[in-house]
């Protein structure tokens, strides 16, 4: 089945200019089999660009062409318009077309050659970046673009070098995940913010810029200039990156816990073998800590987890990365010869419905005397809103795990539980105040106390919140 690139559209009051646009993205060949939708938003315009869309539409009805056309209740802004579009569209990647000329529909796939080339989650098509042509205009706005870009790159560590550019491509895998919340042209930092803070695989390429005047309809002014300043150094300071995901937001809020990710780490280290599998890599937190090894399978069943565990170690020969469902005998296959010594399950396990069935899959991979390292949400008594929050179908205790273990074909061979004083907070904050997350400063907070809560955790008298299990493989 061929892939689909949507091509999105805001328009508010292009009337000289949006029939001869459409015209020109059909025209368009697409590389690789793609088939074309056009998203077309109107913001409410006032001029009958919406009439002309409308009947462009009509008039192309026998084309094997998808459209699909919204018009806004009111005016909202370019951002709000593009929020909408990217809601509606079902293409696999998606790149926005403004609804001037200024840029040539005809550089589609130098735009999104490197998302197909599976090196790219996100695509940039630079003004400023060695072209055939580009159209000379103002001095003063270029430098405002500049300026603007050097700013957002101080606050994303990034080096772009046209953050404010209307071609934008990404994977639908990735943008349809992050939140947009700026209306107006506060959409270029805001997007550029929330993808770098998210680690997707951002590339540029160049392309050709027909700029227009003022006179010609330009919308852009000094107070957008103003809203974007703004908006870079609200989204520096504000992490909302994830769309409907609190999970996903507490699983990259953990990410910066580092101290406490390294604690985890010496839990486990004696017992990590050289052939190894880590079941839900996520964001590679831990895996950095557990690597290098002589054979190291990351995986999840996440594909934006997927595309930046790509981007981090696709250099790295020893390391393969794999999606995996470990409910689904069908997708270990695959991995049936790597004779792996070592399977890491660190807190995946608690999500499963199957959790015997998945066990059993991770020991099929197991040489004789591997090992599995588990380690699971201990404590039944503390199920909370929290664990509700992160999709938690239980907590475990020792009875509990060791009985679905025995089920599945391992043995125990080590137990224990740490972090103990943190059954304090989940406590408070999940029983009590039934808070669905932790916020940045008690992560921060505990963060900067892991080196005390190690210090005193073997002489408190209650159960950790995590469990630790070293399994051996049973033999038959």
């Amino acid at each position: 089945m061929n892939k689909i690139l949507s091509i999105l559209i805001p328009v508010y009051n292009e009337k000289e200019f949006v029939a001869t646009l459409l015209q020109r993205v059909l025209d368009v060949e697409l590389i690789s089999g793609l088939k074309k939708e056009l998203v077309i938003v109107d913001d409410n315009s006032t001029d009958g660009s919406d009439k002309l869309i409308e009947q462009f539409i009509q008039s192309k009805k026998e084309l094997d062409i998808d459209f699909v056309y919204f018009r806004q209740p009111s005016n909202q802004g370019k951002g709000a318009a593009i929020r909408e579009a990217i809601r509606i569209a079902k293409g696999d990647i998606l790149i926005i077309q403004d609804a001037d000329l200024e840029y040539n529909p005809g550089e589609y796939n130098k735009v999104i050659s490197p998302i197909l080339d599976g090196e790219a989650d996100v695509v940039y098509g630079s003004r400023f970046l060695v072209s055939e042509r580009r159209r000379i205009l103002f001095f003063k706005h270029t430098l405002g673009n500049k300026f603007l870009t050097f700013l957002s790159n101080c606050f994303t560590d990034l080096n772009l070098s046209d953050m404010e550019t209307g071609y934008k491509s990404f994977r639908a895998s990735v943008v349809k995940t992050i939140p947009i919340r700026s209306n107006r042209f506060g959409f270029e930092p805001e997007i550029t913010a929330k993808v770098a803070k998210r680690g997707f695989r951002i590339y540029e390429v160049p392309i050709s810029y027909h700029g227009r005047t003022y006179q010609e309809g330009k919308k852009v002014g000094w107070k957008d200039g103003l809203q974007t300043l703004y908006i870079i150094i609200k989204y520096y300071f504000i992490d909302d990156i994830f769309e409907k995901s609190t999970g996903e937001h507490i699983l990259y809020s953990m990410s910066h816990a580092r101290k406490f990710s390294y604690w985890t780490f010496m839990q486990i280290s004696p017992f990590v073998g050289e052939r190894v599998l880590e079941v839900g890599s996520g964001l590679g937190t831990l895996t950095y800590q557990l690597i290098p090894r002589e054979k190291f399978i990351c995986t999840d069943i996440n594909d934006s987890h997927l595309n930046l565990l790509h981007n981090q170690f696709n250099n790295r020969d020893y390391i393969s990365i794999n999606k995996l469902d470990i409910t689904n005998k069908d997708h270990f296959k695959t991995l049936e010869e790597e004779n792996l010594d070592t399977v890491i399950c660190l807190n995946v396990l608690e999500h499963i419905s199957d959790p015997i069935q998945a066990l059993k899959n991770l020991r099929s991979l197991l040489k004789t005397d591997g090992r599995l390292i588990l380690i699971v949400p201990n404590q039944p008594f503390l199920y909370c809103s929290l664990d509700k929050a992160v999709s938690h179908e239980k907590r475990y205790s020792v009875e509990l795990l060791r009985d679905e273990l025995e089920q599945a074909g391992f043995i125990i061979e080590k137990k224990w539980s740490f972090n103990k004083i943190s059954c304090i907070s989940w406590y408070i904050n999940g029983k009590i105040f039934r808070r669905k997350y932790l916020s940045k400063i008690q992560l921060k907070i505990f963060n900067m106390s892991v080196w005390l809560f190690k210090i005193i955790d073997p002489f408190l008298p209650w159960g950790g919140l995590s469990l630790v299990v070293i399994a051996k493989k049973k033999i038959i």
